[in-house]
């Protein structure tokens, strides 16, 4: 496909950041705004003015970031897809967001902004936004690319106690004329992983590394970037999941997920494949959902082990720390073992936890 190159001054970008939720503190997620902010920064090298740049955030409390931003509340960002950026005059468009997302059951990704309670999850639906700047409601803005880093998790595991609420922005007539691409960080039911160390998305801290020189990048050769770093780091073990991109133009409609890197041989497993299905049968278990019973899970473990074990109230998170505590002895993993099953004895769960845990014991090393 033939693309026209783009004048930075013509690039608009609206660039979303949420570390912090009106849920609590039990969301907080730290990385977001340092990855707007670094995104922000390379549109700016790139020459694409400041007062093109719809800045929106919600730092943790003591990181304000020292520039000027928009608050990312569901009724601020749902006035930017509405009202602002159709305001806008340019040939293309940005649109970066992380924070945490769910996949509901309509296979929508809904992306919670940072009023969102655990009563009222006030999100945007990606399906609906992109729609609004596909219509006629959009003059300009040929060429959009989105770049989304949140997980893509299924709504109904995390057993929340209201539904998820929803709403369709209004939109103009459907049209032809633009092309949207885009990435996101993890694949159907996935989470995204986040560094809360260093402050950053892993897929997020990945595309700004792979971004060159151009303010609107060829997507293909962009993806094809990410996707084999992306594959790289799943083959050592440290991410499992599989960013994919949705190409849809005038010209091409394609789906492109991350095919996971090749298994040479019969029975040969990558450690990232024995960590995924080990963390996987562990959370098939429902008491993993729920903080208090995983406590108590830990609590059936040496206290030695337990002083040491990272701890983390997103529950995959918590999972993932506590198999890396355990990883280096095998038997600690055994103990795990007895203690799930002490406290949850159906059948069909042991059984896949046993010969994950066999696996992995088994396998060439945790890789992680």
């Amino acid at each position: 496909m033939t693309r026209r190159h783009v004048e930075p001054e013509r690039v608009v970008a609206l660039v979303i950041g949420i570390e912090q939720y009106g849920a609590g503190e039990d969301w907080n997620l730290p990385g977001p705004v340092r990855d707007a902010l670094r995104f922000r920064d390379w549109l700016l090298a790139r020459g694409v003015p400041d007062a093109n740049i719809l800045l929106h955030l919600a730092p943790l409390p003591g990181t304000e970031p020292g520039v000027p931003y928009r608050p990312a509340d569901h009724d601020t960002l749902r006035r930017a897809f509405v009202t602002d950026v159709p305001a806008r005059s340019g040939d293309a468009l940005w649109v970066w967001w992380g924070g945490h997302g769910v996949l509901d059951t309509d296979e929508h990704l809904r992306l919670y902004c940072a009023d969102a309670t655990v009563a009222d999850r006030r999100n945007i639906d990606v399906e609906s936004a992109r729609g609004v700047l596909r219509s006629d409601a959009v003059t300009g803005f040929g060429r959009q690319m989105w770049v989304i880093d949140a997980c893509r998790t299924f709504d109904e595991r995390h057993n929340f106690p209201q539904s998820l609420p929803g709403e369709r922005l209004p939109t103009g007539r459907r049209v032809e004329a633009h092309e949207q691409i885009l990435m996101f960080a993890a694949g159907r039911g996935q989470r995204a992983a986040n560094d809360p160390e260093l402050r950053l998305g892993v897929f997020s801290d990945i595309v700004l590394d792979a971004l060159r020189t151009d303010p609107l990048p060829d997507p293909d050769a962009l993806f094809e970037a990410v996707r084999a770093r992306m594959n790289a780091l799943r083959a050592a073990g440290r991410t499992e999941q599989l960013p994919s991109l949705l190409l849809i133009s005038p010209e091409r409609t394609e789906s492109m997920p991350s095919a996971p890197p090749a298994v040479s041989g019969p029975g040969a497993t990558t450690a990232g494949r024995l960590l995924a299905r080990l963390i996987d049968a562990l959370l098939a278990y429902p008491l993993m959902s729920d903080r208090d019973e995983r406590q108590a899970l830990v609590n059936e473990l040496p206290a030695k082990v337990v002083a040491r074990m990272p701890r983390h109230t997103m529950p995959r998170t918590d999972v993932i720390g506590i198999v890396r505590t355990l990883r280096a002895q095998p038997d600690r993993l055994w103990e795990l073992y007895d203690a799930v099953t002490l406290l949850d004895e159906e059948p069909g769960r042991a059984a896949e936890l046993k010969s994950a845990v066999q696996d992995f014991v088994a396998g060439p090393g945790p890789g992680m």
